[in-house]
C-alpha cells in the first residue's frame, strides 16, 4: 500500500525571525544562512533592522522573548507596520543539530512560516504602563520591609527588645521611640511614655524592654536605616499618588456606579503598606462588581488586580485559561496513560502571589466559605498545594465575576463544597458496606469518630 506524503504547507511566505540579543540581534529572512544578518540595539540599529525587512518584503515577523530585551525591538517593529509574534522558548527551544544564533533565528522563520507559533498574550499599553508603576511600588515594599528589619537588628544587639514589647516597631509608637533613642534620649521610662495608651502591653513592661548596652556603631546603623526608610515611605507615597492618577485617566468612560442592592460598605482592615487612595471606588468603576464581597481579598490584592490585568482579563475564553495564564494549574504530563508529573508550571506573576496570599488568609479563616476546600486538599497533599489550588479556585471565581458583571455568590460556594461532602460521604457509605461490619464494629467506629471531633 502506497503511503501519501503529509508535506508542511507554508502559511506565513512573507516571514522573519529574529534570536533576540542582549547586545545585537540576528535576522533570519529565508531559510540560507547566508542571508542571516547581525544587527546593533541601539535605536539607529533598530531602523536599519527594519529597512532591511521592508527591503526583502516582509510583512511578518516571530521573535523569541529573552528577558527584557525584546521589548523596545518589539514595540519599534510594531510602530513601523510588521506583525510582530512574541513566542516564549519552550516553543523554539528543539532546534536540530548544533545550537547557534544563527541556527536559532532560522528555525523560528522555519516555524513561523509554517504556522507552527502561537503568540505569547500581551496587555495593552495602558497596562503595560500602570504595571511599570505596581512593580516599582513592589521594589518599594520591598526596601521598606528590609530597613524594617535592619532597624530591628540594630536595636536587638544592643538588647533593646523593642520589637518584643511592640508588635510592629514602623508604627506609631516604635516610631516615636526610635526617633527619640536618635535624638539622645535613654530614660526607659520616658521613651516608654511616648507608646500610645492602647498598647497591650503595660508601660513597665515596655521601659524593661528599652534597658540595654547603647554602642555608637549600632546608633549609627539605626540612624541610616532610619533614614532610607522615611525616603522609601515617601516614595511609596508619591508612587501611590501616580498610580491613582494613571488609574483614573484609563478608567472606563461609561462607568457607572454599581446597582443599590450591589453597593455595601467597605469595612476591611488596611494592611500595613496598603495603597493610600480609595481603591473600592475604581475598581467598581473597572470592573462593574464588588471583589471585596469575597472574604479575604485585600485593598493590596485588587490594586495588583487592576495595575497588572485590568479590563484584559476579558481576552481570556474562560476562568480555566485564566488560572491556567497565571500558573496556578498543575502542567500534568501524561505518558502510558498514566500522569508522570504534574508539577505547577515555574514562573514570578505578582498576580498569582497576590491570589496565593489571599488564599492563605483563607487557610487561616473559620467559618469562611472556601475554608472546607482548603482544608479538604490540604488533608489530602499539604498546605503550599491547598494554596494554589485555593489560589485558582478564587482566579476563577474572579473572572466570572468581572465577565460577567455579576456579584459574588457566596451561596453556591458553599452548595458546591456541600455537593463534594456528599460525594464523599457516599464513597464512605460503600466502603462501609463492603467491609460488612458488624453492630458492636460500627458502634466502636462511631464511637472512636466522636471522640475524635470532640
Amino acid at each position: 500500500m502506497e503511503r501519501k506524503s503529509l508535506p508542511l504547507r507554508v502559511v506565513n511566505f512573507n516571514a522573519a525571525g529574529i534570536d533576540v540579543g542582549s547586545r545585537s540581534h540576528l535576522v533570519a529572512v529565508d531559510q540560507n544562512k547566508d542571508n542571516v544578518r547581525t544587527f546593533g540595539i541601539y535605536t539607529k540599529d533598530h531602523e536599519e533592522l527594519i529597512k532591511h525587512l521592508q527591503n526583502h518584503g516582509i510583512s511578518s515577523v516571530a521573535m523569541e522573548s529573552t528577558g527584557s530585551y525584546w521589548q523596545t525591538l518589539f514595540n519599534a517593529l510594531q510602530k513601523a507596520g510588521f506583525t510582530v509574534l512574541l513566542v516564549g522558548g519552550s516553543q523554539t527551544k528543539n532546534v536540530q543539530g548544533r545550537k547557534t544564533d544563527v541556527i536559532d533565528c532560522i528555525w523560528i522563520q522555519k516555524l513561523h512560516s509554517l504556522g507552527l507559533l502561537s503568540g505569547s498574550f500581551l496587555l495593552s499599553d495602558a497596562l503595560q504602563e500602570l504595571r511599570t508603576y505596581y512593580y516599582h511600588r513592589q521594589h518599594l515594599i520591598e526596601q521598606i520591609s528590609k530597613y524594617t528589619h535592619k532597624m530591628q537588628k540594630s536595636l536587638r544587639l544592643m538588647n533593646i527588645r523593642l520589637d518584643v514589647a511592640i508588635r510592629d516597631i514602623t508604627g506609631k509608637s516604635g516610631l516615636a521611640i526610635i526617633d527619640a533613642i536618635l535624638s539622645g534620649s535613654r530614660d526607659p521610662q520616658y521613651l516608654a511614655s511616648l507608646a500610645d495608651i492602647r498598647m497591650k502591653k503595660s508601660k513597665q513592661e515596655i521601659a524593661d524592654s528599652l534597658q540595654g548596652w547603647w554602642r555608637d556603631e549600632l546608633l549609627f546603623e539605626l540612624s541610616a536605616a532610619r533614614e532610607f526608610y522615611k525616603l522609601y515611605e515617601k516614595a511609596l507615597v508619591a508612587c501611590d499618588s501616580v498610580i491613582e492618577s494613571a488609574l483614573q485617566k484609563s478608567a472606563p468612560s461609561d462607568s457607572d456606579s454599581l446597582p443599590g442592592s450591589e453597593m455595601k460598605n467597605i469595612n476591611k482592615q488596611k494592611s500595613k503598606n496598603a495603597p493610600d487612595f480609595n481603591v473600592s471606588f475604581l475598581a467598581r468603576q473597572y470592573f462593574k462588581t464588588d471583589l471585596f464581597a469575597i472574604s479575604g481579598i485585600s485593598y493590596s490584592t485588587v490594586l495588583c488586580l487592576l495595575t497588572t490585568m485590568g479590563n484584559d482579563i476579558h481576552k481570556f475564553p474562560s476562568g480555566k485559561s485564566f488560572a491556567s495564564w497565571l500558573r496556578l494549574v498543575p502542567n500534568n504530563k501524561v505518558s502510558g496513560g498514566r500522569i508522570i508529573s504534574s508539577r505547577t508550571p515555574s514562573g514570578k506573576s505578582y498576580l498569582a502571589s497576590a491570589l496565593r496570599q489571599a488564599a492563605n488568609s483563607i487557610g487561616n479563616q473559620k467559618n469562611h466559605e472556601l475554608s472546607p476546600f482548603f482544608k479538604r486538599i490540604a488533608y489530602k497533599k499539604g498546605r503550599i498545594t491547598a494554596i494554589t489550588a485555593t489560589a485558582r479556585k478564587l482566579a476563577v471565581i474572579i473572572w466570572n465575576m468581572i465577565t460577567k458583571r455579576t456579584p459574588y455568590k457566596k451561596d453556591q460556594v458553599k452548595e458546591t463544597d456541600q455537593k463534594s461532602k456528599s460525594v464523599v460521604l457516599r464513597q464512605v457509605e460503600r466502603r462501609i458496606d463492603a467491609l460488612k461490619l458488624s453492630h458492636d464494629e460500627l458502634k466502636a467506629l462511631f464511637t472512636r469518630a466522636s471522640l475524635l471531633t470532640s
